[in-house]
C-alpha cells in the first residue's frame, strides 16, 4: 500500500471513528455500521484461478474430479495454468515428470510434433468446464542448448537443467509455437482459444531460464514466441514476463514498446512470504499479510506509468505465507488471509492464480503423508483442506461492493438485492498463542430491521479435517474409506440462521475464523 493510500485510509478511519461508524469497545469487541446505500463499485473475482506444475495430473481421475469441483465453486470461468506443457524428452535421460512429448526430431533433424498428450490435457480442461492459461515452456530436449542429461527437477540455485536453456535454433522454435497454436485453434476453434491466455515461460529471472544475460535472452524468447502466436491469429492473447517477485516489469514494457512486440497482458508472481527486499527492493517492515497486495499495487502503477497503461495485470502465482514448520497453508488461517487479500487487491488486478490447487507439487517432491504444509487446497489423496472451503464460501460474495470502514469486513450485494458479508479475525500464525476471539457487532442501515441472516464459517471447528484426522491416529497412508470419512467430517454444515435484532447482527469469530453472512433484502 502506498504512503498516500495509507494516509487516505487513516483519514477515512478517523472520520468513521468521529462519526461512530466504527467503534471498538474492548480489545475483542468491534461495532461496525454498514450503510447499504453506499456502493463503491463492482467486485471483481480475480481469485478464481489456479495453477499447478504436473500437467499429466490433469487427465488423471483425481485431476479431472478436482477441476470439475473448482469450476463448480466459481460463478465466473475458472482458468488453470500448468508448467511443462512443451517439456519433451527422448526417455534416455532422467526425466521424471511432466513430459508431453510434444516435440522431437527425426534422424535428419526434422521436427516431429506429437499432440496426443497435449490433447488429453486440454480435453480434460474442456470437459471439466475450465479454461487454460497456457504457459509456454519448457524447452524440448531436441531443441535445447543445455547440457545432457535432460533431467527434470526444479533447482532454485545456480545449477540449471537442460529444459531451462534457450533454443539452439529459433527458426525451429518459431515453427513449434506456430504448430502448437495452430493445432489448438484447429482442435478447439478460434472462438474458444481466443478466450485463453498464452504466457511466455515461467520465472525467467530464476533458474527456470538459463539464458545469459537473463533479461535480454528472455526478451528475445518472448519476442519470437509472441510473434509466432500472432502469426496464427491476432486474436490469441499473449503476455509476460511471468517473473518472480514482481521483477522486470518496467524493462519488459519498455522493450515491447520500443520493439513493437505484441503484448496483451502483463504477468508476474509474488507470495506473501517473499522477502520485502525481493518484492520491493527496500528494507521496510511490511507485514506478510500486506505484501501481495502492496506488490500488486506497485505493478499496477508501473503499468499505468508505461506507454501501454491499459494492459491488464495477471498475477499468475500467489499464496498466503506458510510460516515454515507451522504449516499455515494446511490451517484455517488461510481463510482470513485470503479474504484480506481479496479485499485489499480489489480493482487492481484481473487475475490471481493460486499456486497450487493440489499438493501434487513437484518442487516439494512426492507427498509422503497428508498435511505437510503444501501449497494446495487439497491434501494428498484428495483430502479437502480448510482453504478449499474458504474459496467456496468467498465465492458466495455478491457482484457489487459496498463501503465500510473496517479492514476485516467485505460487504457486497448480489443482483437479487441480498447482502453477502465476509468478516474475519486474522492473527498471524506466529502470534496465535496471544490471539483472542473477536466479537463483531454489525449494525445495518437501509435494510429491514428483522431481516433473515444465514452464517457459514470456516475455522477450527468448521471445514477442518484435522480433528477427525487426529482422532483416527493421523494415518500416514489413509485408506479410501478414511479419506471419505475425513471429507465428510470437514464438509460445511447447514448455515446458522438468525434474524437481525433491530438491524443488528452480532457474532464471535475465533482466532483465524472466517464467516460469510447472507442477509436477505427483506
Amino acid at each position: 500500500m502506498s504512503a498516500g493510500r495509507l494516509l487516505r485510509t487513516a483519514f477515512v478511519l478517523s472520520l468513521a471513528l468521529a462519526s461512530g461508524a466504527y467503534a471498538q469497545d474492548t480489545a475483542t469487541r468491534v461495532t461496525v455500521r454498514v450503510d447499504v446505500a453506499k456502493p463503491v463499485g463492482a467486485l471483481a473475482r480475480p481469485w478464481s484461478f489456479f495453477g499447478y506444475d504436473e500437467p499429466n495430473f490433469t487427465y488423471s481421475a483425481n485431476g479431472v474430479k478436482l477441476l470439475r469441483e473448482l469450476a463448480q465453486l466459481s460463478p465466473v470461468p475458472v482458468y488453470v495454468r500448468a508448467h511443462n506443457l512443451l517439456t519433451s524428452g527422448d526417455g534416455t535421460g532422467s526425466l521424471k515428470w511432466g513430459s508431453t512429448n510434444a516435440y522431437t526430431e527425426d534422424a535428419q533433424g526434422n521436427p516431429v510434433y506429437d499432440w496426443s498428450v497435449i490433447d488429453r490435457i486440454f480435453d480434460a480442461y474442456r470437459d471439466a468446464g475450465v479454461r487454460p492459461l497456457v504457459e509456454i515452456g519448457f524447452m524440448p530436449e531436441a531443441l535445447t542448448t543445455g547440457p545432457a542429461p535432460y533431467r527434470h527437477d526444479f533447482p532454485h540455485g545456480s545449477i540449471f537443467t537442460a529444459w531451462s536453456y534457450p533454443p539452439k535454433d529459433y527458426a525451429k522454435w518459431d515453427m513449434l509455437i506456430r504448430a502448437f497454436a495452430q493445432h489448438l485453434v484447429d482442435h478447439y476453434g478460434i472462438g474458444e482459444v481466443s478466450q485463453w491466455y498464452f504466457e511466455v515461460w515461467n520465472e525467467p529471472d530464476l533458474s527456470f531460464w538459463a539464458g545469459e544475460p537473463k533479461q535480454a535472452t528472455y526478451f528475445k524468447l518472448y519476442d519470437h514466441t509472441a510473434r509466432a502466436l500472432k502469426a496464427v491469429s491476432p486474436r490469441l492473447r499473449v503476455g509476460g514476463p511471468a517473473t518472480s517477485t514482481a521483477q522486470w516489469i518496467p524493462e519488459f514494457l519498455n522493450y515491447v514498446d520500443k520493439e513493437h512486440v505484441p503484448v496483451d497482458f502483463v504477468s508476474t508472481h509474488g507470495y506473501a512470504d517473499d522477502t520485502v527486499e525481493d518484492l520491493f527492493g527496500a528494507h521496510e517492515d511490511i507485514p506478510m499479510r500486506d505484501r501481495v497486495c502492496r506488490a500488486v499495487q506497485m505493478v499496477h502503477g508501473q503499468i499505468r506509468a508505461s506507454a501501454m497503461p491499459a494492459l491488464p495485470l495477471l498475477w499468475t502465482e500467489w499464496n498466503v505465507p506458510n510460516y515454515d514448520d507451522l504449516n499455515a497453508r494446511d490451517n484455517w488461517y488461510v481463510g482470513p488471509a485470503l479474504a484480506r487479500d481479496i479485499s485489499q487487491c480489489d480493482g487492481l488486478v484481473k487475475m490471481m492464480s493460486w499456486w497450487t490447487f493440489d499438493d501434487v507439487f513437484e518442487e516439494k517432491g512426492v507427498t509422503k503423508e497428508p498435511f505437510q504444509g503444501g501449497f494446495g487446497l487439497i491434501a494428498a489423496e484428495m483430502i479437502k483442506k480448510p482453504s478449499f472451503y474458504d474459496f467456496a464460501l468467498l465465492h458466495e460474495l455478491g457482484d457489487e461492493r459496498l463501503a465500510n470502514p473496517a479492514d476485516n469486513l467485505l460487504v457486497t450485494r448480489r443482483k437479487d438485492g441480498a447482502l453477502v458479508v465476509a468478516t474475519w479475525n486474522l492473527v498471524d500464525m506466529d502470534k496465535v498463542a496471544s490471539g483472542t476471539p473477536l466479537t463483531m457487532r454489525l449494525a445495518f442501515k437501509g435494510i429491514a430491521p428483522e431481516a433473515e441472516a444465514s452464517i457459514q464459517r470456516v475455522d477450527e471447528e468448521h471445514g477442518n479435517p484435522m480433528p477427525a484426522y487426529r482422532a483416527m491416529g493421523s494415518p500416514r497412508y489413509p485408506t479410501q474409506a478414511q479419506i471419505a470419512a475425513l471429507n465428510k467430517a470437514s464438509a460445511l454444515p447447514a448455515p446458522d440462521r438468525r434474524r437481525l435484532d433491530k438491524g443488528v447482527l452480532e457474532l464471535t469469530l475465533p482466532v483465524n475464523g472466517l464467516a460469510v453472512i447472507e442477509v436477505s433484502r427483506k
